[in-house]
């Protein structure tokens, strides 16, 4: 019962891998050329409603207050939640986000972080970001 199982590589098999090459390199390319590069800013909501829009250019530090306060900071173009006396501060381990797109949201206070390009145009990249 010992039988060749030898594969045998055909002319086919190279332009299909060809092929799926060009293809993750065209969605490689769309992926990465889709995030606003120019400066961005943050649009802050509780509860659903914008309370205020800041740029990430300008270091600053505030408090959101709810059921819960989260202390936000904004440095080197980049936004944290970095202290929340909400359970299991999941918010504070999001850590710093900066790319259009990227969110940090703090479910028990109902806040969320959204970074938005700053000159008014749609995002036109993924629509989330994990990691």
């Amino acid at each position: 019962m010992d039988k060749n199982l030898r594969l045998k590589f055909r002319p086919g098999d190279l332009i299909a891998a060809a092929a799926i090459a060009v293809l993750a390199g065209a969605v490689a390319l769309i992926f990465f050329t889709g995030r606003s590069t120019g400066p961005a800013e943050a649009e802050i909501r509780q509860n659903g409603e914008l309370i205020d829009t800041i740029p990430l250019d300008t270091d600053t530090e505030f408090t959101i207050e709810g059921d819960y306060i989260n202390v936000v900071t904004v440095r080197n173009g980049e936004i944290a939640i970095t202290s929340s006396d909400c359970p299991g501060e999941d918010c504070v381990h999001s850590g710093w986000r900066s790319t259009s797109g990227q969110c940090i949201v703090c479910l028990p206070n109902l806040v969320e972080i959204r970074i938005v390009p700053s000159d008014g145009s749609a995002y036109s990249g993924v629509d989330g970001v994990t990691g």
